[in-house]
C-alpha cells in the first residue's frame, strides 16, 4: 500500500502546489495590471503563466522523486527526462519574460514618440533584437540539454579541440547565410528599411511586412507576398517611399490636343482636390510640361500623407479629369489631325485661298498666254 500512496502523494502534491503557486502569481500579475494601465507589462507576463507552471512542476518532481520510489528501475532515465523538461521549459520561461520586455518597452516609446518613422525604426530593431535573443536562449538550452548525456560530455574535449577546423568549414559552408545574418543586422541599425515602409523593389510596389535575420517580405498591393534575402537591400538599389517622412506628391499626366483649355482644367483640378478627402491641402498645381507634332503633355500635381492616400488622389484626378474633358471639351482630346495645315494670312510665295476659303499652294503667274 505504501508503494503506491507514497508516488501517488508526491506526484499529486507536485500537482496542486504547481496550480496553486501559478494561480497565485496569476492572480497577483491581473492586479498589478489593473493598478498600472501605464504599462502593459503585467499583462504581458502572464503570457509565461503555462511555461512557470512547468518549470516549478517540473523542479518540484526533479527534486522529490528519489523519495517517491517511482520507477526505482529507470530511474536516470526518469531524472534525465525531468532535466530535459526543467531546461526546455526554462527557457521557454525566459522567451517569454524576454517578448515582454520589450514588447512593454516598444509599447512605452510608440506612446511618447510621435514621429511614425523613429517608431518603425525602433519596431524593426526590437524585432530583430526579440528573435536574435530567441535564437541565443535556444541554442544554450539545446546545448545544456546534450550536456546531460555523459557521452556528449566525454566527446566536448574532442569538440573543442576540432572547433577551429569546423568553424572554417561552417564559415565557407554557410557564407550567404552569414552574409544575410550581418545584413539583417546593418538594416535593423542602419535604418536602412523598417516594419510599415513603402519601398518598390524590381518595380513591384509594397509594404515591408515582415524583416528577420536573413529574410525579407514585402505585401504589395494586391496582397502577395514578396520574399527575398535581406542581403538584396544591402546590395543593389531599391525605393523607399517612407523614408524620413510618408509625406508624398503625385503626379499625373495627361496627352491633349494643343487646343485644351489648360486654364480651365486648373480649375476643375483645384474642385476635384477640394472634394478628395485623401488630398491633405499642401499642395496642388498643373503645368504643360511637353510638347508634340500632335498633343501637349499636361502634368497634374497633388500631395497626400502617405502611399496609400497618393494613390486615391491620383486615381481620383484622372478618372474625374478624363469624365470632364470628355463632357465639356471632347476637342481637347487626342485625335489623329488629317486636315491641311494651317498657312499665314499673307498672299507670299504664291499662296491662295481656294474655294473653300482654305489656302492652297498656286504656280506663280508668267506673264504668258
Amino acid at each position: 500500500m505504501e508503494n503506491v500512496l507514497r508516488p501517488l502523494i508526491v506526484v499529486g502534491g507536485s500537482v496542486v502546489l504547481t496550480l496553486v503557486v501559478g494561480w497565485a502569481v496569476d492572480q497577483v500579475l491581473r492586479r498589478t495590471d489593473a493598478r498600472h494601465h501605464e504599462t502593459p507589462l503585467w499583462g504581458l507576463l502572464r503570457r509565461g503563466r503555462v511555461p512557470f507552471q512547468l518549470v516549478l512542476f517540473a523542479a518540484v518532481l526533479r527534486g522529490s522523486y528519489d523519495q517517491a520510489q517511482l520507477l526505482q528501475d529507470h530511474r536516470v532515465g526518469l531524472g534525465r527526462a525531468l532535466t530535459l523538461v526543467l531546461i526546455g521549459s526554462a527557457a521557454w520561461l525566459v522567451v517569454r519574460i524576454a517578448t515582454a520586455i520589450v514588447e512593454a518597452s516598444y509599447s512605452r516609446y510608440a506612446t511618447v514618440h510621435r514621429d511614425p518613422a523613429r517608431v518603425r525604426r525602433v519596431r524593426t530593431q526590437v524585432s530583430l533584437i526579440q528573435r536574435v535573443v530567441t535564437a541565443i536562449v535556444g541554442v544554450m538550452a539545446v546545448a545544456a540539454m546534450l550536456l546531460t548525456f555523459p557521452a556528449m560530455r566525454a566527446a566536448g574535449a574532442s569538440l573543442l579541440a576540432s572547433a577551429g577546423i569546423l568553424g572554417i568549414v561552417a564559415g565557407v559552408a554557410a557564407q550567404s547565410t552569414l552574409s544575410n545574418l550581418f545584413a539583417g543586422l546593418q538594416i535593423a541599425f542602419g535604418d536602412m528599411v523598417r516594419l510599415g515602409d513603402t519601398v518598390v523593389v524590381d518595380g513591384e510596389w509594397g509594404v515591408v511586412d515582415e524583416i528577420t535575420l536573413t529574410f525579407l517580405t514585402v505585401r504589395t498591393w494586391d496582397e502577395r507576398r514578396i520574399t527575398m534575402p535581406v542581403s538584396y537591400f544591402t546590395s543593389k538599389p531599391f525605393e523607399n517611399w517612407s523614408r524620413g517622412s510618408a509625406q508624398m506628391t503625385g503626379i499625373v499626366f495627361f496627352h491633349l490636343d494643343h487646343t485644351a483649355p489648360v486654364e480651365a482644367m486648373r480649375d476643375k483640378l483645384r474642385d476635384i482636390l477640394r472634394e478628395c478627402a485623401a488630398w491633405d491641402g499642401r499642395d496642388w498645381g498643373l503645368a504643360v510640361t511637353d510638347t508634340t507634332p500632335n498633343t501637349m503633355q499636361v502634368r497634374a500635381l497633388a500631395t497626400a500623407k502617405d502611399a496609400d492616400d497618393i494613390w486615391t488622389v491620383r486615381v481620383t484626378v484622372r478618372e474625374q479629369m478624363i469624365r470632364w474633358l470628355t463632357r465639356e471639351h471632347p476637342y481637347a482630346l487626342p485625335r489623329v489631325n488629317t486636315a491641311d495645315a494651317a498657312l499665314p494670312p499673307d498672299n507670299t510665295n504664291g499662296r491662295v485661298r481656294d474655294g473653300a476659303g482654305r489656302r492652297a499652294h498656286q504656280p506663280p503667274r508668267t506673264g504668258r498666254g
